[in-house]
């Protein structure tokens, strides 16, 4: 049963559609709406659930996006295994633009979102020492270098609250804080799905330097525009990438991510 279950997948900006051949699944959850339908096709007889994750038309900002709702969705239509493409900025030199980071670490700055499934009156401490699924992100990197597609395996993004980009100030306050890629949906998508016990892994997209670098007059800071394009050149990469990786999913392991409640509930 378990081998059947759909892979999730969530678009980012300028990733809004993946499969042509699909079941569209409209659903309403106990957090609202979802951003929009889910879409069900097949890669290789592997079941996959499709959602983008700023609405169909990118009408939703960072900030504004039903993180819950999209999270308990994909769980409804059977999905335990995530990945979550995302565009982000790079905040070391090395990092290039067009380099896919399979990120391990994030740290939140974001604020005023809802971030939690757990509201009482029942107390849930889930642990988050280690916050994305180790197995899915090996299976990623692994795929990446298959494909020659520039690849680091781990890595610490820090989410900002959007949908501002950020300050120079904040831009080396984030790269001396040991970060190596900024962005703005991460949290609390990932951390969601662990709450749930659903694995989840990132593949972050560098489109840009952020606030630009120190001491190369040459890079710009990111703009909208600048990011998008990078992202439009590199989405052919992106979708090669999950097309080989997607079939290859295995069903969930009873560790780690499965297990993520079991000793997370405070017993009165």
């Amino acid at each position: 049963m378990r081998e059947r279950e759909p892979v999730g997948i969530f678009g980012g900006s300028g990733f809004y559609s993946f499969l042509d051949d699909v079941e569209e699944i409209v659903l309403d959850t106990p957090y609202g709406p979802p951003s929009a339908p889910i879409r069900v096709g097949e890669i290789d007889g592997r079941a996959v659930a499709f959602m983008p994750r700023h609405g169909d038309r990118h009408t939703l900002p960072p900030h504004r996006i039903n993180y819950r709702a999209n999270v308990w969705a994909m769980r409804e239509v059977g999905v335990r295994r995530i990945i979550g493409p995302c565009a982000c900025g790079s905040l070391k030199p090395e990092l290039e633009p067009g380099t896919f980071v399979i990120c391990d670490q994030f740290i939140d700055r974001t604020r005023g979102r809802i971030d939690t499934f757990y509201d009482g009156p029942r107390t849930t401490h889930v642990a988050a020492a280690d916050p994305y699924c180790a197995d899915l992100g090996q299976l990623l990197a692994d795929c990446a270098r298959e494909l020659s597609i520039p690849v680091v395996e781990g890595g610490t993004v820090v989410v900002i609250q959007g949908p501002r980009f950020s300050t120079r100030a904040e831009s080396r306050w984030f790269a001396q804080m040991g970060c190596d890629v900024v962005n703005m949906t991460q949290y609390p998508e990932a951390w969601l799905a662990r709450e749930l016990g659903l694995c989840y892994a990132n593949v972050s997209l560098v489109t840009d330097y952020d606030a630009g670098l120190e001491g190369r007059d040459d890079i710009e800071p990111v703009s909208a525009d600048a990011a998008f394009e990078v992202f439009a050149r590199n989405i052919d990469r992106l979708r090669a990438l999950l097309f080989r990786a997607v079939p290859r999913v295995g069903p969930q392991p009873e560790d780690q991510c499965a297990s993520a409640l079991d000793r997370a509930i405070v017993q009165g």
